[in-house]
């Protein structure tokens, strides 16, 4: 390879190694955070309102720690309206508003799959 081609290669090589990783991380985050909401849906549909708001405020615990990355490598809206949905589960749970909760959180679930789709290393979001 010619030198002039080195430093051009070496940059490409580091941003599919960059999109490569932050799609397994993202996977990985999104998988544990829709793993939470599931438990809480478990708890709420056995009635656990105290379980299940903690398991609620757990996991918007562990989403909050993360919203710096969330907001360099992902949609805005995306991520403010997931942020806004764990708001309202949460109020749902402390108020046991079971179908509302229930509702609310296969939302949640829904909008955090998307975020994954959208980091997602593939044709479709690279064209």
């Amino acid at each position: 390879m010619k030198k002039g081609l080195l430093f051009p290669a070496a940059v490409l090589a580091g941003l599919l190694a960059f999109c490569v990783w932050n799609s397994a991380a993202m996977s990985a985050h999104t998988t544990r955070w829709r793993a939470q909401l599931a438990e809480a849906d478990r708890l709420a549909q056995l009635g656990d309102w105290g379980g299940t708001a903690a398991v609620i405020r757990e996991g918007y615990a562990d989403w909050s720690a993360r919203q710096t990355y969330l907001h360099v490598v992902t949609s805005h809206d995306a991520v403010d309206g997931a942020e806004a949905m764990y708001h309202r589960a949460l109020a749902f749970a402390e108020s046991r508003e079971d179908s509302e909760l229930r509702a609310e959180l296969a939302d949640l679930r829904d909008q955090l799959r998307l975020l994954a789709e959208m980091e997602e290393f593939s044709v479709r979001n690279v064209l």
